[in-house]
């Protein structure tokens, strides 16, 4: 069974149905030295405007805000005020949050085409991407912090699977039918809970419709339906609106097709989505293995292909002061594992996500309660790991292990009118959390075996309070205090493993384990509106974050990583205490932020490789056997010390061509060592980076060149120095508006995109696969989305 014939039925013809001829006319309607708002929908519960359910939501505005948008809804009060559409390329800056947010607007997502979170976010300052299997498989890791810090959500609710428990595990949320990525690090945070101590990567989509589609035209008149009036209202007669997105790729001969559609009327808007991509080993410029170049490959990263499809389906109903909606979503997976072991054992993993989401907002005619949200959500995760049990039987072929993952959370918030408490205005929201997950890594031979597992079946629960209260002084200063109080209990067994896990003939047995805890997290933050259009932040932060259940619970062989993990019941709570700065500037033709940060980390939960070999099972550990593949690795508690600096910018010199030409730069560093000197092992290296853009209202061209330095600050066992690059990555975009055309499309994006131009080796440093797995070589990737 080959995988690019596997669930071939799942693509369907929805990904070819978007390949086709398209045209017309181009109308322009920017002016090409407008910076539009910034507009974000960054995980903060302050929202200090109302939104009117039945139009357009409005968001909080993180630039400056248009006069003619005040004064248009001064004038008009009861409609929402569409905000602009951002111009391609406009670094987009958030200076009123509480935190250090990053920006990934629509627009760049459909440029970047990054098949995972971690591929998407590889060189944003600050972030990188675990590139476990490049493509398929990539955490997004933030300021050196990865897994158990970092939170993943979508449409504010978790995103479910199991990427936080193994590196190789995909992460179940696929940026092609997303439109928008945020990535917040600071007081915001606290929202998701303890385990985002690194940052939230929240996306949005609109799988649950939060407002009533608006129509670009009359409704339904590219479809030979009856035109009717424009929308005034939720009960007016409804539109429809359609979005589909295709691309072609050349470094993997990747292809990726889907369709959104967006419809209402009579107070209900209903959404749906499917997509499909499909890509063959990718290549690469040299050999792939550092310690191994024996092995020629024609150029491809062996065992990387993937394959993988998902579709949802969604509805709200809109009444007088808010909504409700929910939605289903199913994901699919089947991506290889690269490296030396996934080559020669064909390692895969076939993943399947079943989520469903429900949330709503009431805002009620009463003085006290400004808005009550709620967000309820459910998911069934379950992914083999196939391959061969002796590479020279191909007839060996079969599970290797299995993960599966039942979670169900629930959050409700409750924002407050603002009052006035004469030395400030004071805006409070709070919240009431709970979750509960079931895992289980059962062995596929004998599921009842004890130690044949990653793991035995375990669960947690969850519980928690927040509360956020922002003080307005005056238009330029405002601060925020937030706290959180959480309650975790989890229940799973594992034995007693001798103090230095080398087998000692004593017989291990299964000893329950019913650990619990009870984290509390505060923060507090400052905002000043400075001279020449400057902001200026500070914040500092207590973080107390309860272990997870593989930190507490593993003992066994983990195929697909090629360790042998053993975890530690006795971990206590770990505890981050920090200290971030920040200059930003969001509007005019220099737009920049600067960030610093400090972190002490006591009590420090990180696997910690021991320098021991393994099999399958405990007994094999240390006994010499040249077989053993496994490298023993043992969760550890160690005081750690963070600090890093980021910084980005856009400057706008001057008009070229009817547009407008610039340059930009940026630069990131992340150091981490233990109290004692030593180093926290795979963090990233230092970057640097620049390149000149130019745009107009229709197009937008970009090269930009980023240089990774050497990485020498390692681990003492079971790490190796990592060789720096130079990323050069060059892109063109067309959108346009469209007269009324053959095929019905009222504005299309045509774009050519350039990776990795200089062929080089890219190594990632944070990788568990960095000696054996290159990062994609030279590649061009052609998009276009059409709009209806």
């Amino acid at each position: 069974m080959t995988l690019q014939k596997t669930r071939a039925l799942h693509i369907g013809g929805a990904s070819w149905l978007l390949l086709g001829a398209m045209h017309g006319s181009a109308l322009a309607d920017d002016t090409p030295t407008q910076l539009p708002d910034v507009t974000v929908t960054a995980p903060s519960p302050i929202q200090r405007h109302r939104t009117v359910p039945t139009r357009a939501p409005v968001h909080v505005v993180r630039a400056a805000p248009s006069r003619n948008r005040e004064r248009a809804a001064a004038v008009q009060p009861a409609q929402a005020a569409p905000a602009p559409a951002p111009q391609q390329g406009v670094l987009p800056v958030v200076t009123d949050q509480f935190a250090t947010v990053t920006v990934v607007p629509n627009e760049e997502l459909r440029r970047s085409g990054g098949a995972t979170l971690g591929d998407l976010l590889f060189s944003k300052p600050g972030i990188t991407g675990s590139s476990f299997a490049p493509g398929a498989s990539s955490r997004p890791i933030i300021r050196g912090l990865d897994v158990n810090r970092v939170g993943i959500v979508e449409n504010g609710l978790g995103g479910g699977g199991v990427s936080d428990l193994g590196e190789d595990h995909f992460v179940p949320i696929d940026p092609f039918s997303t439109n928008q990525i945020e990535v917040v690090r600071g007081p915001a945070a606290l929202r998701y809970g303890s385990t985002s101590i690194g940052g939230v990567v929240s996306a949005t989509n609109n799988r649950i419709p939060d407002a009533m589609p608006t129509c670009a035209a009359a409704p339904f008149q590219s479809y030979g339906l009856p035109v009717k009036a424009p929308l005034a209202d939720a009960g007016g007669p409804g539109c429809l609106n359609v979005e589909t997105r295709t691309s072609v790729s050349s470094v993997n001969r990747g292809v990726e097709g889907g369709m959104l559609l967006d419809a209402g009327g009579n107070n209900v808007a209903v959404h749906a989505d499917v997509y499909g991509r499909t890509t063959s080993d990718y290549s690469i410029p040299s050999y792939p293995y550092l310690f191994d170049q024996t092995r020629p490959v024609g150029g491809r990263q062996p065992n990387s292909a993937t394959q993988s499809d998902g579709a949802s389906v969604g509805a709200s109903y809109f009444f007088q002061g808010g909504y409700i909606g929910a939605a289903i979503t199913q994901n699919d997976s089947l991506y290889h594992i690269p490296g030396i072991d996934g080559s020669d054992h064909k390692t895969r993993i076939d993943a399947h996500q079943t989520k469903i989401a429900v949330k709503g907002e009431y805002r009620p005619d009463a003085a006290a309660i400004d808005a009550v949200r709620f967000w309820v959500g459910a998911t069934d995760y379950r992914h083999n790991e196939l391959g061969l049990a002796d590479p020279t039987d191909l007839f060996s072929d079969g599970v290797r292990q299995t993960f599966t993952s039942k979670e169900q959370e629930a959050r409700v918030e409750v924002q407050m009118m603002p009052f006035n408490a004469r030395f400030a205005t004071v805006t409070t929201a709070f919240g009431l959390q709970g979750g509960h997950q079931e895992l289980t890594a059962p062995s596929p031979d004998d599921p009842g075996a004890l130690f044949n597992g990653l793991w035995s079946p375990n669960n947690n629960n969850r519980v928690a309070g927040y509360v956020f209260n922002e003080f307005k002084f005056t238009d330029q200063t405002k601060a925020q205090i937030a706290g959180r109080i959480e309650h975790v209990e989890l229940h799973g067994s594992m034995p007693d493993f001798p103090a230095n896990f080398l087998p000692d003939g004593a017989p291990q047995s299964a000893v329950s384990r019913n650990p619990s805890y009870t984290p509390v997290s505060g923060s507090v933050g400052l905002i000043q509106n400075l001279p020449g259009d400057l902001v200026g932040s500070i914040t500092a932060q207590y973080v107390e974050r309860a272990p997870k259940p593989a930190e507490l619970f593993s003992r066994g062989a983990h195929d697909a990583t090629a360790t042998f993990d053993i975890g530690n019941p006795n971990l206590t709570i770990e505890t981050a205490k920090s200290v971030e700065i920040g200059l930003r500037k969001a509007t005019g033709p220099f737009r920049f932020e600067a960030t610093a940060y400090y972190t002490r980390f006591s009590n420090f939960i990180y696997r910690r490789l021991t320098g021991v070999m393994c099999g399958g099972d405990f007994d094999s550990c240390g006994n010499g056997d040249p077989s053993n593949e496994a490298r023993q690795a043992v969760y550890s508690q160690r005081d750690a010390i963070f600090r890093g600096a980021e910084f980005q910018s856009q400057l706008d010199i001057g008009a070229l061509n009817g547009g407008i030409w610039g340059i930009e730069n940026q630069f990131d560093v992340v150091r981490a060592t233990f109290t004692d000197g030593t180093n926290v092992p795979r963090i990233p290296p230092v970057r640097l980076g620049g390149g000149v853009y130019w745009r107009d209202s229709n197009w937008f061209t970009r090269v930009n060149l980023v240089h990774a330095f050497a990485q020498n600050d390692i681990a003492v066992i079971g790490e190796t120095p990592t060789a720096g690059y130079n990323l050069l990555n060059a892109e063109i975009t067309y959108n346009t508006k469209l007269n009324q055309s053959w095929i019905g499309a009222r504005e299309m994006t045509l774009g050519l995109v350039g990776n990795n131009l200089l062929n080089q080796n890219i190594r990632n440093s944070v990788s568990y696969t960095k000696d054996e797995v290159l990062m994609p070589g030279l590649g061009v990737r052609a998009f276009a989305n059409l709009k209806f």
